[in-house]
């Protein structure tokens, strides 16, 4: 499943040296890695949301996730410091760019009425966030086995130096942005 990252290696590093007019191969934009989030706010009253979020995880990503904890006490949220409201995958390597892969080409397409994910994700230091609203577009997930329909955040974090470099080294990898 190295296909995406045969792609980078043979056509879409080339394509950025000379768009780019970079002196050296090593100012060539790159992934460093994908961080996928999911929050929890009903965790706080039913501790086994996270175990059911961190399975989730695990099957769609194929890494084993991990809680993440509450840094701040909210008393309007009945919110506590060290409490588990979600859980993280960061994926790196082969990992990351066979989950990629799946994302642009199976797990996108499913959305209902799918025009492009948004442009204007990007946080101005070459990174890019997308947000998705349920856990059922990806195939590996079955629809009997969900309690409840979750959201995820998926952020694509590069070595880009600005938001045009990292949008062009998504689009070349085939991510789907809407015109």
């Amino acid at each position: 499943m190295a296909r995406l990252r045969d792609l980078y290696v043979k056509e879409v590093s080339p394509a950025l040296m000379k768009k780019f007019e970079y002196k050296s191969p090593m100012q060539i934009p790159r992934f460093d890695k994908i961080v996928v989030n999911i929050g929890a706010g009903d965790a706080k009253e039913n501790a086994k949301v996270i175990d059911n979020i961190i399975a989730d995880l695990s099957i769609i990503t194929g890494q084993k996730a991990v809680p993440t904890y509450a840094k701040k006490s909210v008393a309007n949220f009945k919110l506590r410091a060290g409490q588990k409201i979600g859980a993280k995958v960061t994926l790196r390597g082969d990992r990351m760019f066979e989950f990629m892969d799946r994302l642009f080409n199976l797990a996108l397409p499913r959305v209902r009425d799918f025009k492009g994910i948004n442009p204007n994700g990007f946080d101005g230091r070459g990174n890019y966030s997308l947000g998705l609203k349920e856990q059922l577009i990806f195939p590996e997930i079955e629809y009997d086995k969900v309690e409840k329909i979750r959201g995820m955040d998926i952020v694509f974090v590069t070595t880009a130096q600005t938001d045009e470099e990292a949008r062009e080294l998504l689009t070349l990898m085939g991510a789907p942005f809407a015109k």
